[in-house]
This record gives structure tokens, C-alpha cells and sequence, in this order.
């Protein structure tokens, strides 16, 4: 039994070989205990909805996802999308990054690990357009595609909330930050 610590790569700090190479496909036993590993990482991280193997250094097409329940990805494939949507995303991969996407809001998805195809998106909840796009966001991952190569726009998540108009300054003046 293999019991090799994986943690994230964060793409800032450390070289990823994989984030941006398609992965090769794996057997469906194969899928299922790489899937194990990436649901234990994301239940000890506490802070992600999804993951794929080459986040973690594994050469495999194998995606988890967790928005409504758990959902193993093995070798999966979009075969219909509907609704085009521009929607903010992060990635644990680009820790404090964020970027506006183009994303479907209903895909359709075939996968090794499921006789017949999954569909996500459909409902009208914001938790339905989540697990949408997170869906997305990993299998994009293992076709070697980053949220940065999707980007519409890039911007920098604050630590800090930002400054209101009408409190002070920041920069000491005693000025309303709308009027500095």
C-alpha cells in the first residue's frame, strides 16, 4: 500500500510538471484509489470543493468533486454543454488568485467510473451552478488547462476587506477614501 503524504502544489511557489499537460487515463480501480487520496486531502485542507490528480503530482485523469455530494471523475469527458455563464473562480493551485471564466451552466458528463452520463447544472440553484463549474474547473485540469489560460480577467483576492467609500483613508490624509 502506497502511503505517500500528497499535499497541494501551490503553482506559485513550487513547479508543477503536470498542471499543464493533458494526463493519461487510468483503469477505473485505478481512478477509485487515486480518488480516495484526493478526497482525504480535501477533507484535511477544509477549504476546497474539488481536485485533480495533477494538482497533487499524479499523472491520471481522476477529478474529485464535493459541492452537493461526493463525485469521482475517471477519465471524464464533456459531451454537451448548454448556457454559456461568466462566472469568478479560485484555484488551490493559484492560492489568492481569482479570474472570471466563461462556463457553461449545464454540462453533460461522461465518465469510466458511471454507466450512464451525469448532468450538472440543471437545478436553479447556486449550488447547481456551482458544482457546474467546478465540474468544469477540474476536468479542464486534466486535460492540462488552467483557470489563468480561461481567464477573462485576473484579479488578486484581499486578506483584507477593502476600504469603504466613506471611511477613512488608508493612506493617513483623515480624508474620506472617496474624496482622497
Amino acid at each position: 500500500k502506497d502511503n505517500t503524504i500528497l499535499k497541494v502544489i501551490n503553482c506559485f511557489k513550487e513547479d508543477n510538471p503536470l498542471i499543464q499537460k493533458t494526463l493519461r487515463r487510468v483503469t477505473v480501480e485505478e481512478g477509485e484509489t487515486i480518488a480516495t487520496k484526493l478526497f482525504q486531502i480535501l477533507n484535511e485542507r477544509g477549504d476546497g470543493i474539488g481536485l485533480a490528480a495533477n494538482q497533487v503530482g499524479i499523472d491520471a485523469q481522476v477529478a474529485v468533486v464535493n459541492v452537493k455530494e461526493p463525485i469521482i471523475l475517471i477519465n471524464p469527458k464533456i459531451v454537451r454543454k448548454e448556457e454559456e455563464t461568466r462566472y469568478y473562480e479560485g484555484c488551490l493551485s493559484f492560492p489568492k488568485k481569482g479570474c472570471h471564466t466563461k462556463r457553461y451552466k449545464i454540462v453533460e458528463v461522461e465518465t469510466d467510473n458511471i454507466e450512464s452520463n451525469m448532468t450538472f447544472g440543471a437545478g436553479d440553484t447556486d449550488l447547481d451552478l456551482l458544482e457546474s463549474v467546478c465540474v468544469q474547473h477540474e476536468i479542464d485540469h486534466l486535460k492540462g488547462m488552467r483557470i489563468l489560460d480561461r481567464a477573462m480577467e485576473l484579479t488578486i483576492r484581499r486578506d483584507k476587506p477593502k476600504v469603504g467609500r466613506n471611511e477613512p483613508c488608508p493612506c493617513g490624509s483623515g480624508k474620506k477614501y472617496k474624496k482622497c
